[in-house]
């Protein structure tokens, strides 16, 4: 019967790791305190621009969370509910998109409290009424 080697422990071992990480920078930062700012390719929260959307909702068919909502405001004039609770953040709205009226952007801290605060209406650009002629 042979017996089983135990590790050798050097007491000394866990005061030298200690004293080789106060001398390292740290892995994280002060979060709130200091910007962060996302790598180039990062999916956070999409945005809907109403001007361009077609209204052809391909959007809402591929998203996989059923975050997406278009309604019909007027001819041609389309604006979009999208809920932030549901969303996954995949990015397929935007890839899908025709004329590219959903954009990802990097906005990433989006924590609530109210979860009513994560559906988000965009809504179309009001058009300038129109001067009346001082001629007339």
């Amino acid at each position: 019967m042979e017996m089983e080697k135990k590790p050798v422990r050097r007491p000394g071992r866990m005061i030298e790791s200690v004293l080789r990480s106060l001398l390292r920078k740290p892995a994280t930062i002060k979060y709130p305190f200091e910007s962060f700012t996302m790598p180039a390719r990062f999916r956070g929260k999409p945005k809907f621009h109403s001007d361009e959307c077609s209204g052809c909702k391909l959007c809402v068919r591929d998203c996989p969370a059923s975050a997406i909502t278009i309604r019909k405001v007027g001819e041609r004039k389309f604006e979009a509910l999208l809920d932030l609770g549901k969303c996954i953040y995949c990015g397929q709205c935007s890839d899908t998109c025709p004329k590219k009226a959903v954009e990802i952007t990097p906005e990433f801290d989006l924590a609530q409290v109210d979860k009513n605060t994560l559906k988000v209406e965009f809504h179309v650009k009001s058009e300038p009424a129109a001067c009346p002629d001082p001629d007339a």
